[in-house]
Order: C-alpha cells, then structure tokens, then sequence
C-alpha cells in the first residue's frame, strides 16, 4: 500500500469522533472543561535521517515535528509519550530531548524502549491543550479567504545539502507554537508545512473542497534561484493558513494567494491547475 492507501483503509475501522476522519494532523478530545489535543510521529533511519545523523538533532526533530502538529492547531503542549530504539548512542539522543523538551517548556510522560536488529525507528506521541475552541482544521477555508504562512521555505532543504547558514533548520527547526496560539481565534484552516507548500497546500484545498490560488512569486524562500525546489522540498515546519479578507494576521506572515471556490483542481500554482499530488512534496 502506499500511505495514501493505508489512511484509507484505516477509515474502515472504528474510530472516534475526535478523529475527525483521519482527515487532519491531530485528534481532538474533549475532556470535562478541556480539549486536548494528540498526535503522533515517527522518524526512521535512512528516510527521515541518515546512519551517521547526530542523535541529538535527531530527538530535538522529532520533538519538534510533533510539537510543530500542535502548533497548527494552536495547542499548548502538556507533555510527551516517548519510542525508543536502543543502541550504542542513546546518550546524544537523550542530550537532544532534554534540550528540546526545555527549549519548547514541556515534560515526558512516559513510553517505551525496544532493542531493533534493523535501522532504528522513533516515535513521539504529544498531548497538548487547545487554547480557543472551536479547534482549528485543515477542512474550514472558505472562498474569498486569503491564504498565508509563517516566515520562508527552503531552508532545511538548503540545511539538508550543507549550506551553514541554514544547518539549524533542517537540524533543529522551531515549531510555531505562539504563533498558532495567535492565530487559532482568527483562522479558518490552518496546518503546519511538512512535506512541501505546495502538497501542503494541497491537503489543505482538498480537506476543505475549495481551490487554493498560489501565486508563486509572493511565496518567501530562502533561495530565489530555486523557488520551485524550495515550495516542493518541506520539513520547513511553517504554518499555512487562510483568513477571511478583512482580517490581518497578528503575526509576521506573508500573503501568498486566496480561497476560490472548487473548480477543476485542487491547487492552482500561477494560474495553472494541479490536479495530482504526485511530485508536489514528500510521501512515503
């Protein structure tokens, strides 16, 4: 199966409302006088990091794309479920989730260890508490809305390939977590960009049956020169989100398109249609 299959065939079995169909990043609860919020991420070894990656840029990643998660849906996070695979080095991964969990103010709750005979595998499940209810989505853009993100993209890719002044990004990115607390009151939808823009975008469009207009020359990358690359690559853990047309965001953030309704494709990238996923970003 490929992962798009998989997730179809997971709506098959049952699941709880907070689900909210496998369609979104996170599974939202409510609990008494609170919503939580949960999600769960994995990194492996020769897919999301190479043999020889530092341990503890590998643990402070995998925190961070979990928090990145919360982030979208303008969650605080309350703490952290840990899988571990045991080797030679669990020092330097420790080192890295010791920092993280400080760097982005939250705890471990728990978890599990195993000993792998394979390339090595972790995951993360993060808890976090909604700060505005109705909890942001992917599916709640609307036509005429205006579409925006979070600082630039392109710089884990340029992180990935050496360059020293964007190391940091790929290495270690930064989840937007006050930035989605900002900005859960006011969106419409809202996700975090993980495996490209403009799959990412696409996602998005999808989830909430409108088409994205992108205009790609508005889109902030880190290298002008390879523009197209930089909206494709991903791991950027920016937010993307629409607004509705009268309302500016309360943070930094560029507007880089707008809401139509549904029409032949999904995205649509300077005037042309995209009707496949296929290339736009990462996909297992």
């Amino acid at each position: 199966m490929t992962e798009l299959d998989f997730i179809a065939a997971l709506r098959n079995l049952p699941l709880h409302s907070g689900a909210r169909g496998l369609n979104d990043d996170c599974a939202v609860l409510d609990i008494g006088g609170e919503t939580l919020v949960l999600t769960h991420d994995a990194m492996a070894q020769g897919v999301h990091f190479r043999s020889d990656a530092d341990l503890a840029d590998v643990a402070w990643k995998l925190l961070a794309s979990n928090l990145s998660d919360l982030a979208a849906k303008g969650a605080q996070p309350i703490g952290v479920l840990l899988s571990h695979s045991l080797s030679e080095d669990d020092d330097q991964f420790l080192s890295g989730l010791n920092a993280a969990l400080v760097q982005f103010n939250t705890t471990l709750l728990g978890g599990d260890s195993i000993a792998a005979t394979q390339g090595r595998t972790f995951a993360i499940t993060a808890i976090g508490r909604a700060t505005h209810r109705p909890v942001p989505s992917r599916s709640g853009a609307v036509p005429g809305d205006n579409v925006y993100i979070t600082n630039c993209v392109g710089r884990a890719m340029l992180g990935f390939e050496g360059d020293p002044d964007h190391l940091k990004a790929f290495n270690r990115p930064e989840p937007r977590l006050a930035e989605g607390t900002a900005l859960a009151p006011l969106v419409t939808a809202m996700m975090d960009i993980s495996d490209g823009l403009l799959l990412d975008a696409f996602r998005l469009a999808q989830a909430s049956h409108v088409t994205l207009a992108i205009d790609s020359a508005l889109v902030p990358v880190a290298d002008a020169n390879r523009r197209d690359d930089c909206m494709r690559w991903g791991d950027d853990y920016e937010l993307l989100f629409t607004l509705p047309a009268h309302v500016q965001p309360p943070v930094p953030a560029t507007h880089i398109g707008s809401v139509e309704p549904m029409g032949f494709a999904p995205l649509m990238v300077d005037d042309n249609p995209v009707v496949n996923s296929q290339g736009l970003g990462f996909q297992h």
